[in-house]
Parts: C-alpha cells; structure tokens; sequence
C-alpha cells in the first residue's frame, strides 16, 4: 500500500525554487534514504510534508490517502507524520516527562482513544525508555535542556517508540551521536521497519546506509530527484 504520494511538487522560498517537480511514492514498511550537498533541499523537503504550506508553489502531497497540503502541522503529526530534524528545540520549564505525556495523550484523543492517567504513562515510558537506554533522569529535567547530542537524538527516538508514527522522517539522526548510541538508533529503525513503519532518512554517511539497507536512496541534484536500489559510484 501507498503511504506517502507526492505528486509534481515545485518548493520555493522567498521567490527561489528549491525542488521542481518531484515525485515520490513510499509504501508501507519502506526505508528511503535522502542524499544531497547542503542546500540542495532535503530539509526543506522534510519541512514541507511536516506542513510548511508556504513552501508548496505547486503539486499534491497525499499522505495516507488523504491530500494533506492544506493541513496544519499539528494535524499532520496527528495523522502519523513524525519529522525529527537536526537541530532539536529546547524548553525551559516544561519536564520531558509532562512533554511527552501531553503529546502521548494528545494524539490518543485524537484517534478517540482512552487517555492515560499517568500512572498507566508512565509504564509505557519506562518500558521505552529500557529499549534506547536514556538516563530517567532527563525525564525531570527541562525537555531537551542541556541534553548532549545523543540525549537528543535518543529522545527523539522515544517519541517514535511511545506515539508509534506511521511515516518517519529523521534528518541527520546519526550526526554527532557515540557507537552505542548509533546501534540503538538502527536498532529501532530495522525494529518499526518490521512493523510496517516507513523512514525517510537525510545522511551524509554511507556507513549508515549500508547498515540499514534501505528500499531506495534518493539523491536531491539540481532542484530534481535521482533515485537508486544500492550504493553506486554517485552516492
């Protein structure tokens, strides 16, 4: 089944085109990697299907049969899209744990699921937290707040674990990141892959990609879209 759709997608910021008619189709339980120089829009890309509207010059983006170029960003996280990007946000005054509850519970509302006491929370929390090995400690420290990079990214993989997204967008997740922190991040990723999850991936690094074996990689050159099964001589 077809997850994601995009159709004819033309990307400008500011006047400037970024993408021109890009078209991609990613079904379900697939791992696509995204390559480029810096600049060529992967992120830019990833912002888009996370619902930057003013991005869109043209084209459709249909995402679980349901055309979501209109859609609001929260909306399309709701709906499944999860984007964990490069440079990760910090909050003071708001606990990591209270943070992922309110978006736990937030996205089971929306689905007209129960919501969970915090008690009930909290042992799926801690049952994730066993899976990437993150210090419980950095659940009653502001979210994100002088986490190393590993701790982010480590965090952000919990997200995935704890809200189960249908589509998977990590931007650099292997960027500035140890060893162990690097299995557990793959770990997770061949993991959901065997649930039907679906990735698109943006890396500079071809070690990374020959551990995941992914379905396609996709490298972004002059605004347009080249896509491959396996590491070439221009990857």
């Amino acid at each position: 089944m077809c997850l994601l759709n995009i159709k004819n997608l033309n990307i400008k910021i500011k006047k400037k085109k970024i993408i021109n008619n890009l078209n991609l189709k990613i079904k379900k339980g697939e791992i696509h990697f995204l390559l480029g120089k810096n600049g060529s829009g992967k992120t830019t890309l990833a912002l888009t299907l996370a619902g930057k509207k003013k991005f869109i010059n043209k084209g459709k983006i249909i995402f679980n049969k349901k055309n979501i170029n209109k859609y609001t960003i929260d909306k399309i996280a709701k709906e499944g899209l999860f984007v964990s990007f490069q440079n990760n946000i910090e909050i003071s005054g708001l606990t990591n744990q209270y943070f992922l509850y309110e978006i736990y519970n937030n996205i089971r509302e929306y689905k007209n699921k129960k919501i969970l006491n915090i008690i009930q929370f909290k042992k799926k929390l801690y049952k994730n937290i066993k899976i990437i090995n993150l210090n419980k400690k950095l659940l009653k420290r502001s979210f994100n707040k002088n986490f190393s990079s590993g701790e982010k990214k480590k965090n952000e993989i919990l997200q995935i674990l704890l809200l189960k997204p249908k589509l998977i967008i990590l931007d650099e997740i292997d960027s500035n990141v140890d060893n162990n922190t690097l299995k557990k991040i793959i770990y997770v990723i061949k993991k959901l892959k065997k649930k039907k999850k679906s990735f698109i991936i943006i890396t500079h690094n071809k070690n990374f990609i020959k551990k995941i074996k992914p379905n396609f990689i996709h490298i972004i050159k002059n605004k347009k879209i080249k896509t491959y099964t396996k590491i070439n001589n221009e990857i």
